[in-house]
């Protein structure tokens, strides 16, 4: 091999590694050292209030029991998804005499601590959902006016998880109320994890977030649109990430994570090679895994890819890092890639073109950033397959099915010791 080839390749990887490496100065309040893996009422049940006529979807303690009985039951707490949240639509339409949050009374009769206290004692944590508005999006009262009192109202209830929304308030005041909002969670003792909306409004409102104080606030944050029952949407969320890579992953880590929103596999809109990618990119890209679907209903075959455990391994890896696209190929085709410990990197290719023939692609080892080492061992992600035994010069060749599937695979050294020397 020549030296200009070593020193090209070296510089590759240097890149890389520099890339994924920059981090700054964040929230650190021992929550979340991984990205949150949980379920939310949000995208699946909407803001359904009519227990009368839907008694078995409306947003009600029952509904919550319910699913966090499946969520053990059926292996998804021992997967990692732990967490259980309310989004919005629980509270009554007031506040209580003395000023307090208090729950719709016919739809939580039992109160938010006793669910919370049912919740803990299947071995899940409890979430719920607030705005820092006057009114949530739904019109329920919001907390500004009353954070500390409300974080206090939080913390009794033993929630582990506050997600704060940002409907009807004045964007303007988002840089100072929402870490007005942790200080004050802070102060209550009860350790509470932190969900931020903060920067997607300034993001539509093309106000630049300071992403260094949101970082040094939140434990997550949505960066950007809702996300719909769709591939479209869950397309359109995956390109505005790689759009803009370069500005978010400095702050995504251990404890302080962009949210590209919810799972919405095992619903009505994603087919399942659709379901396939969805969980391979929010894998990769380190996202929380939080997801939106009746337990009740869902499908093996929807459920078999939630609880994937390659897939849960790599968004789980304790490296942190925020998968990058790194390939934009003929026919909008993509790669991605996120580092792993013990040296492996995780790639998925993306064909989100509705073409009816399955396309070939070819990358060379080295365009995928693969030079450390003279040889690798690559396997297919989903069910761990050994792919074959490929020289840091050689091209991997793979098939990926149209319509929004793809190939996902890590690859590792074959040889450990031999890595090319640091100095050439």
């Amino acid at each position: 091999m020549k030296w200009r080839e070593y020193v090209v390749v070296y510089f590759i990887v240097l890149v890389c590694l520099c890339s994924y490496n920059q981090h700054v100065s964040s929230l650190e309040n021992g929550l979340l050292r991984q990205p949150p893996m949980g379920w939310l009422t949000w995208q699946r049940f909407r803001c359904v209030v009519d227990c009368q006529a839907d008694p078995d979807t409306c947003i009600s303690e029952k509904l919550i029991r319910t699913q966090a009985q499946l969520l053990v039951q059926g292996g998804y707490l021992a997967a990692g998804y732990e967490y259980i949240i309310i989004d919005d639509c629980w509270l009554n339409s007031t506040r209580a005499a003395d000023g307090s949050l208090q729950p719709d009374n016919k739809r939580f009769p039992s109160g938010i601590r006793a669910l919370s206290d049912y919740v803990h004692s299947l071995g899940l944590k409890f979430g719920i959902y607030e705005d820092y508005g006057t009114e949530t999006c739904a019109g329920y009262p919001g907390v500004l006016g009353h954070l500390v009192q409300d974080a206090k109202t939080f913390a009794s209830w033993k929630v582990d998880y506050l997600k704060l929304d940002g409907c009807n308030a004045d964007i303007k005041d988002y840089d100072t109320g929402y870490p007005a909002m942790e200080t004050a969670l802070n102060g209550t003792g009860y350790p509470i994890a932190f969900s931020c909306s903060w920067p997607a409004y300034q993001e539509f409102s093309k106000v630049k977030p300071n992403y260094t104080a949101i970082a040094q606030t939140c434990n997550l944050w949505r960066n950007w649109a809702d996300i719909d029952d769709s591939w479209e949407s869950v397309y359109s969320i995956v390109q505005w990430f790689g759009d803009n890579q370069d500005r978010l992953s400095p702050f995504h880590g251990p404890g302080h994570w962009n949210d590209p929103d919810m799972i919405v596999i095992g619903n009505f809109g994603l087919s399942p090679s659709q379901s396939r990618a969805q969980m391979a990119l929010w894998s990769i890209m380190a996202a929380p895994l939080i997801l939106s679907v009746d337990l009740r209903t869902i499908s093996d075959w929807a459920r078999d890819i939630i609880l994937n455990k390659n897939l849960i391994a790599i968004n789980q890896d304790p490296l942190g890092a925020m998968g990058r696209r790194i390939l934009k190929l003929s026919d909008n085709v993509e790669v991605w890639s996120k580092p792993l410990e013990d040296d492996r990197t995780a790639f998925v290719a993306l064909y989100p073109q509705p073409y009816g023939t399955p396309i070939r692609v070819s990358v060379k080892l080295s365009d995928l950033g693969l030079g450390r080492y003279q040889d690798y061992d690559l396997f297919e992600s989903f069910y761990g397959d050994f792919l074959g035994r490929y020289h840091y010069t050689n091209v991997y060749n793979f098939t990926i099915n149209p319509s929004g599937d793809v190939h996902a695979f890590y690859a590792e050294s074959a040889v450990p010791e031999k890595r090319f020397p640091k100095k050439l």
